[in-house]
């Protein structure tokens, strides 16, 4: 079975990424936008700050609620389900960290 999304899992990814175009940091002058895809449906969704507005990196706490897995005392997102990977939207078009890291080093 897959891991949930976690807070947790976002920062291995971005030490993994470290260096590429798989990090926000390294990609956003070529387009991208942090977003999610939950592979089960193929529904995308940028990352989003509290207030709704596109998040500069990956967020779990603006996605949809049917994705959410657990929440803390506060209502704050602890887990989305397995099925979602964290990537990146560009002209409409959903890329994985490592697509993006490609499409970046060309």
């Amino acid at each position: 079975m897959s891991t949930l999304m976690t807070s947790q899992r976002i920062r291995r990814e971005n030490r993994r990424y470290r260096g590429t175009g798989g990090l926000s940091a390294n990609n956003r002058g070529a387009g991208f936008a942090p977003a999610f895809c939950d592979k089960e449906t193929g529904r995308t969704e940028l990352s989003r700050l509290a207030g709704g507005m596109p998040a500069p990196i990956h967020l779990l706490g603006g996605l949809p609620e049917e994705w959410v897995v657990s929440r803390d005392s506060a209502g704050v997102v602890l887990a989305i389900k397995a099925s979602v990977v964290a990537g990146f939207l560009r002209e409409g078009r959903f890329y994985s960290r490592e697509e993006a890291a490609r499409a970046c080093a060309h």
